[in-house]
């Protein structure tokens, strides 16, 4: 079982941005004193709902911090950037690292993001397939050409070179893809490619999707070592108390102001109408999902999503409380107490 931590640096009401931020830092630097396994860090543009604007540079800053635990996006929104950039940027942090790091993807949403960047609408309706293709050739090619609709390019020379890792590790970084739909599983399946799947999802739901990529992966002609050796990762909540109730407590009193504020803040780039969950239910309709409550009951509901789901990686947001000190001992109490429950 590999558990981490899913960080996004979250503005909490009367917090400020860099609040934020050293408590997503400081979160981290505790994940890999604490045993875990990795830190997952969000992107976000202009909304309390996380103030990382950039997930590569804030794991930068993380791999030159630690020297064990991996440092993975989840995610660096492909839309709204180019690829041969993020593909320039993850192949310097996988050899700089050591081979520590995860390039996470995803579309994102309808955001004004696009506006702002220049992707535009297009970019999320339609574009990702071509970003994503461009990138991987990006991570495994001496020599790249842009060929596509969005981005057309002479032949180039690919320098830092992924595969250019000295000494023992694998020849780039790993590239996982955030699925939200069936479309996105099945466009993950055919390249071989792990899921990132969200909070918001249950084990029926994520196991259901992963039936789903391993037929579209044999589909697409995916060699069955690869159908059966991918390592998803599934995204959740943990919070951490001897007693069940304290633990859900503490969420319920911070998680809806947070989102409230934060989801409130999101434009679309085209007006088009917006649905908001009620923060509270949607708080406690999550603590009914993850390991929210004492050690021995995280330990369990992990081991259960993994049993119904095959699904035996983990990227749990620890930042819930909203406060520094609370947050430091949930990662803590995550990573002595939980995670040797599951070993």
């Amino acid at each position: 079982m590999r558990v981490g931590t899913f960080v996004l640096a979250a503005q909490f009401p009367g917090q400020g941005q860099g609040e934020a931020l050293h408590r997503a830092v400081r979160s981290a630097e505790v994940a890999e004193e604490s045993g875990l396994d990795s830190v997952w860090l969000a992107e976000h543009h202009f909304v309390p709902y996380g103030v990382c604007p950039s997930a590569v540079t804030l794991a930068g800053l993380l791999l030159g911090r630690t020297r064990r635990i991996r440092v993975g996006t989840a995610v660096s929104v492909l839309p709204t950037q180019h690829p041969v950039t993020l593909g320039e940027q993850a192949a310097l942090l996988h050899l700089t690292s050591g081979g520590r790091f995860t390039l996470g993807v995803g579309r994102g949403g309808p955001w004004v993001d696009l506006e702002v960047f220049g992707g535009g609408l297009d970019a999320y309706e339609n574009g990702f397939p071509e970003s994503l293709e461009l990138l991987l050739d990006w991570l495994g090619k001496p020599r790249v050409a842009g060929r596509g609709e969005r981005y057309g390019f002479r032949e180039v020379a690919v320098v830092p070179r992924a595969d250019e890792l000295l000494g023992d590790g694998p020849p780039g970084p790993e590239v996982i893809v955030a699925c939200t739909s069936p479309k996105s599983v099945k466009l993950a399946a055919g390249k071989g490619l792990p899921m990132l799947l969200g909070m918001h999802c249950g084990d029926e739901e994520k196991a259901d999707m992963v039936a789903l990529w391993r037929s579209a992966a044999r589909e697409a002609g995916q060699p069955a070592e690869v159908v059966e050796r991918v390592a998803h990762v599934s995204a959740g909540v943990a919070q951490i108390a001897d007693r069940p109730a304290d633990a859900v407590e503490t969420l319920v009193k911070a998680m809806p102001g947070w989102l409230r504020q934060g989801l409130d803040a999101h434009v679309t780039v085209d007006g088009r109408h917006r649905v908001m969950r009620d923060p509270v239910a949607y708080t406690e309709f999550l603590c009914g999902l993850h390991p929210v409550g004492p050690p021995r009951f995280a330990a369990d509901r992990l081991a259960a999503t993994a049993e119904r789901t095959g699904i035996t990686r983990f990227a749990l947001m620890v930042e819930g409380s909203g406060d520094l000190a609370a947050t430091e001992t949930n990662v803590q109490r995550l990573g002595t107490e939980v995670l040797p429950m599951l070993e």
